[in-house]
């Protein structure tokens, strides 16, 4: 194998791949980038198991291509030396004894490879029904839920996002068992067979990060212990993980004791602030009560002091509500809404409390209260 290819070029595509290479692997060659060259192009692969990536570099964006082959090499070395090196054309060459010989005109690496063969087959192939999604939306749907899931293993299928698919309704859900987000989207197709998986967070987290603009779609090929995600000259797989998610429909109510609608960006600042005198030891908890027109916000720390913030409110009855919840929560809830204006609807101070957007019910956030009254 050997090549020539401008650094800015080859660093573009090996800035993807790394992150399918994780530091905690023992087994050698997951540690591995696969570069395999034909006479169409460049591919670069890594794996970890849990996901797998794959690009491709056209022939016409490579300066010249003098001898096809395949190698395996160290990912973490290959990615500094190439980043490190200035944007001028770079030669690969394989030379005896498993090793690659990458030059400058200044500059001569030599590397140790492993053996092609020891490197994971990964099945890539297509389904034959895709589902297709703007990238926009897709990132937009991973930043209005991921926040939610829970990051501890004792429950995996909490670790993942709940992708659900009936007709032309994508339902995407994450919880932790303490807050909950629901996000609804309409696809411009419907599936065939109803679809329910759940996706790890982590990966997803990954998969956005490739997005290296919002235009155009991102394909998504679903089987039963896999998802493979399709966009530009990326292809991203991800392991799914195996159980049932709780059956979250019973959870949000369809009516409620009182609303309150409120300015959001009053309201976030007001929580932000106040979240200053909370401490995790006490869940940073703030107290939230409606007066009349008003809500009042208030938090302490005894040996530090109190805060108490005021700000005006539009309820929809004569109702009053004293209710306690996480600062944390509650910020990251009203981060994912995209209005200026946010409704709470209560059921009363032990029944979890609802944030949404007053004009959409396609992002549903649930927070469970903290007992304090």
């Amino acid at each position: 194998m050997k090549l020539e290819i401008k650094q800015s070029t080859l660093m573009e595509h090996l800035n993807y791949v790394i992150k399918g290479i994780s530091s905690k692997n023992i087994i050698p060659v997951l540690n591995c980038i696969k570069f395999e060259l034909t006479d169409e192009g460049l591919y670069l692969m890594s794996t970890d198991n849990d996901i797998a990536i794959k690009t491709f570099i056209e022939a016409k964006d490579i300066e010249t291509i003098e001898k096809t082959g395949e190698i395996v090499v160290s990912g973490r070395y290959i990615y500094e030396i190439i980043r490190k090196l200035p944007n001028v054309i770079i030669t690969i060459e394989e030379v005896v004894d498993n090793k690659i010989y990458i030059t400058t005109t200044n500059s001569s690496f030599h590397l140790n490879c492993n053996r092609p063969e020891e490197f994971p087959i990964l099945d890539l192939s297509d389904h034959k029904n895709p589902i297709l999604i703007s990238k926009k939306v897709f990132r937009n749907i991973i930043r209005q839920t991921a926040f939610a899931t829970s990051s501890q293993e004792s429950r995996p299928v909490l670790t993942g996002i709940n992708f659900k698919i009936e007709g032309n309704i994508m339902e995407c859900t994450a919880t932790d068992s303490y807050r909950l987000a629901k996000k609804k989207i309409e696809l411009n197709d419907s599936v065939v067979e109803n679809i329910n998986i759940i996706i790890p967070t982590k990966n997803l987290n990954e998969l956005v990060k490739l997005f290296s603009d919002e235009e155009g779609e991102i394909e998504l090929h679903i089987f039963n212990n896999k998802v493979i995600f399709k966009f530009n000259s990326i292809i991203m797989m991800s392991r799914l993980i195996n159980g049932t998610y709780p059956d979250t429909s019973k959870l949000i109510p369809t009516e409620f004791m009182l609303t309150i609608k409120l300015n959001l960006t009053n309201f976030y600042d007001s929580i932000d602030r106040a979240s200053l005198l909370t401490n995790e030891a006490d869940k940073n908890t703030i107290k939230f009560e409606s007066n009349e027109n008003r809500v009042i916000i208030s938090s302490n720390i005894p040996e530090i002091g109190n805060v108490e913030e005021v700000i005006e409110a539009i309820k929809d009855n004569t109702e009053e509500i004293k209710i306690a919840f996480s600062s944390k929560y509650m910020i990251d809830a009203l981060k994912s809404l995209e209005c200026e204006e946010v409704e709470l609807l209560f059921n009363g101070e032990i029944k979890p409390i609802i944030l949404k957007n007053p004009e959409s019910d396609d992002l549903i956030q649930l927070i469970l209260p903290i007992r304090t009254y």
